[in-house]
């Protein structure tokens, strides 16, 4: 075979290969796009839900000081929402593009994690919505008041607050995935079960470090997720046990299989 051959051989699977990504990015923006029309039209609604942790806090008012600024609101209302309304369809395009290059062991390790990550993003993003936010809200308007005779009243703008809550919920969701991570990269071979173990100590520190900057600025907020992200540390740790005894009964009844009359115990 001629290198022109071999050229020619090497560049037709990367060109079926960048024609099944353009297919599942084209699926995937699509159902974001049907996503995101959908969330437009109930935008007021969407944000009116998000407003709840701020009416309970005592504060009925929201301001906007450019003309421009409540359409932009609603307009990110519908994009975050899309994303949330959109992410089985793109996860499932993504694991369509995947999976063919993966092993049946590959696959069965891997799908488990696909379908933890909303399920642990929603968790985070529900203890922001319900819990955090109403908090730091109670915290931080309690400034109001009389100061020297002089009046100190919050006026939030409609696109300080959505950013406010945005953040909390996507920061509270993202800090949930920790065990999804530690395990992928266990699973990759980066890290070991006993080097995480080792590292527990630490772990506690950098856990109290991230509640401390994604967090309100009070001591319940931090503690209300800093305690949860050193379970859900522990929580791996105990799942990746699991995993280690399945791959080593696997290894095992493997190396039975080839090795005939060889001792399992």
């Amino acid at each position: 075979m001629t290198g022109g051959d071999e050229l020619e051989d090497s560049r037709a699977p990367l060109i079926d290969h960048l024609i099944e990504l353009r297919r599942r990015l084209i699926w995937s923006f699509a159902a974001l796009g049907g996503a995101f029309l959908i969330c437009l039209y109930f935008a007021r609604p969407i944000f009116a839900i998000l407003v709840q942790p701020l009416l309970r806090a005592g504060q009925g008012r929201l301001v906007y000081t450019q003309l421009f600024e409540a359409f932009f609101v609603e307009v990110k209302v519908a994009f975050f929402a899309a994303i949330m309304l959109a992410f089985p369809v793109i996860a499932n395009q993504l694991w369509q593009f995947v999976a063919p290059g993966l092993y049946g062991k590959e696959k069965r390790a891997l799908l488990p994690f696909l379908w933890a990550t909303p399920v642990l993003f929603i968790m985070g993003a529900a203890l922001a919505y319900f819990v955090a936010i109403p908090m730091a809200l109670h915290f931080l308007l309690g400034f109001q008041g009389n100061l020297g005779g002089v009046k100190q009243e919050a006026l939030p703008s409609v696109a300080n607050y959505l950013a406010f809550v945005m953040q909390f919920m996507f920061g509270f969701g993202l800090a949930f995935l920790m065990p999804v991570m530690l395990m992928l990269i266990e699973q990759a071979g980066l890290v070991t079960r006993a080097q995480l173990v080792a590292f527990r100590r630490y772990a506690v520190v950098a856990n109290t470090a991230v509640a401390a900057l994604l967090a309100p600025p009070d001591i319940g907020s931090m503690i209300l997720l800093g305690v949860p992200l050193i379970l859900l540390y522990e929580l791996a740790l105990v799942a990746m046990w699991f995993t280690e005894r399945r791959r080593k009964r696997e290894e095992a009844t493997e190396a039975g299989a080839t090795v005939p009359g060889t001792d399992l115990q």
